[in-house]
């Protein structure tokens, strides 16, 4: 949530959400290594409090949590703020699960068992991404972008961070947004994957990593409704881009 003024100034902290109590010692562990300061606790009740009395700089969560779900950790978290990264690490390894969860507004999300260098990378990736965001949101002579980008039926407000289309706000994610922005300010440009893995994490993507896909199907579900699913066109053994289809 990372309201201080000036936030470079200020160690990061971060709420760790897992009722296993060594893995939840562990991940403390490892977090105080890369000079972070962790707060434990050990269901979702408990994070909820935690999360109403301090402010944290990104939060690692599990998702079958005692008291109060995951998933509604990370919705509470998403309607207090838009920014704050949220990195899920469960033992859930179906498809649908990852893609249910980043829709719900997760950046990234790790199966158990996990390896503590990826989740400390992953980790070190959404604080500096977050940083990034933050700065740019609160500089006020940031003026080198557009305020919106208009592609056809697709009105995209830079500075407020949202989509609408036909005069109709859609809710996004932090990282659906940040992908659908990339693309509509190089329309026809094709991205592979690992390129936009980097823009958005400004890190390398793991191997075998499907969050930039998973993220991309979720973007595609929300525009669907309004037939603009097909402007994000995937490019086969390339990756994707944003083109107006032919009438």
């Amino acid at each position: 949530m990372y309201l201080t003024k000036d936030p470079q100034q200020r160690t990061p902290r971060v709420l760790v959400v897992e009722d296993d109590s060594a893995i939840n010692d562990v991940i403390c562990r490892q977090l105080s290594r890369l000079g972070v300061v962790p707060e434990p606790t050990f269901s979702g009740t408990e994070a909820n409090r935690a999360l109403d009395s301090e402010d944290f700089d990104l939060v690692v969560t599990d998702l079958m949590l005692p008291g109060m779900a995951g998933e509604q950790v990370i919705e509470l978290i998403r309607n207090r703020d838009a920014l704050v990264p949220i990195v899920v690490v469960s033992a859930r390894t179906e498809t649908r699960d990852k893609v249910d969860i980043l829709g719900l507004g997760a950046d990234d999300y790790l199966t158990k068992p996990f390896d503590l260098d990826e989740l400390s990378a992953r980790i070190q990736a959404q604080l500096r991404r977050s940083l990034a965001l933050r700065l740019i949101k609160d500089d006020p002579d940031n003026e080198n972008q557009p305020a919106t980008l208009a592609i056809d039926i697709l009105n995209i407000n830079v500075d407020q961070r949202t989509l609408a289309i036909e005069d109709t706000v859609i809710p996004l994610t932090r990282t659906e947004f940040e992908l659908l922005e990339l693309l509509a300010r190089y329309p026809k440009r094709v991205f592979t994957k690992q390129k936009l893995y980097e823009h958005i994490w400004n890190d390398t993507p793991p191997v075998d990593d499907n969050t930039i896909t998973t993220h991309i199907s979720n973007l595609r579900s929300k525009l669907k409704p309004y037939g603009a699913d097909a402007y994000i066109q995937t490019v086969w053994g390339i990756g994707f881009k944003l083109e107006v289809p032919p009438s």
